[in-house]
């Protein structure tokens, strides 16, 4: 299948190679450039960005295409954050957001993976999950809310599980957010200090925050199992949270094959006179000003 992305370059991604970043000391898992990519050229970089996911959310709704993507990471790797810079300009009624609760005693009692079947794409739809399925792989297998053998099971399963997905019909692609152990207890401790982030800190993130190693271990083990030659994953780093919202959206944007926004002339008709009508006096209904 032949991909289309972002038909201009990234003047953000400066400089351009690895040793002109770090000198012969060359890390390749690091991100482009060192330092944090300041806020003005990521807004620029963004905006054109969001002028192809609205391209890409034209071809989608005219081709009845079916787009899923799953947002996995580490607590406070950004996953949030992205998938907002994601949906900003797009409508809601293509791309939708779905993050599932804790199951319910129902819900618990079913196939694994049957409560988000219902919610996967249909013809023109883009979803994203915000946590997925894959819960069963990381959370709750480190956390001890399935057993092991169940959490052997569905590494088991969900290759021939997403194989049926991608046969039916739907894009499906898979991000793995990752956030160092220093930048995660920086960000951590904000929501602790920040009275407008405390909502973001829950009791299971103050008890995910002691196991680090192993949910390393579970990522390692869920990447090697169920990263397949239809449904691969891919790793995105986020200690720089702009960089890292960049580098994904581009790299979502090559992995649909849309078409380009066509242009085209439009001009607001002619708006009719008044015939009679009196604008009425709104003061009366009107909120305090109070800025």
């Amino acid at each position: 299948m032949s991909r289309c992305g972002p038909r201009t370059t990234l003047a953000w991604v400066v400089p351009t190679t690895p040793e002109e970043r770090h000198g012969d000391d060359v890390d390749e898992n690091q991100h482009a450039g060192s330092a944090k990519l300041p806020r003005e050229a990521y807004e620029q970089e963004l905006a054109r960005l969001h002028v192809e996911l609205v391209a890409l959310q034209e071809w989608v709704k005219s081709s009845g295409a079916k787009v899923c993507v799953v947002f996995e990471g580490r607590d406070s790797a950004g996953k949030g954050g992205t998938i907002k810079a994601i949906t900003a300009k797009v409508s809601p009624r293509v791309f939708r957001v779905v993050a599932l609760p804790a199951p319910t005693e129902r819900e618990r009692s079913q196939m694994y993976i049957q409560r988000y079947i219902p919610h996967l794409p249909a013809g023109g739809e883009v979803v994203i999950f915000d946590r997925s399925w894959y819960n069963r792989a990381g959370v709750e297998r480190v956390m001890g809310f399935c057993t092991e053998e169940q959490s052997q099971r569905f590494l088991s399963m969900t290759p021939d599980v997403e194989r049926a997905i991608v046969d039916a019909g739907i894009v499906l692609v898979k991000y793995w957010l990752e956030v160092g152990e220093q930048e995660q207890t920086k960000r951590l401790q904000s929501r602790i200090d920040d009275p407008r982030k405390i909502w973001k800190l829950s009791k299971m993130d103050l008890m995910s925050y002691t196991k680090w190693y192993e949910f390393g271990a579970a990522r390692d083990d869920m990447l090697a199992r169920t990263s397949s030659e239809w449904a691969p994953w891919h790793v995105v780093r986020t200690d720089d949270k702009r960089r890292g919202r960049l580098n994904l959206i581009t790299h979502f944007l090559g992995q649909v094959p849309y078409a380009p926004l066509e242009t085209r002339s439009i001009e607001l008709p002619k708006r009719p006179e008044a015939d009679g009508y009196i604008e009425r006096d709104l003061t009366p209904y009107e909120i305090p000003a109070l800025f």
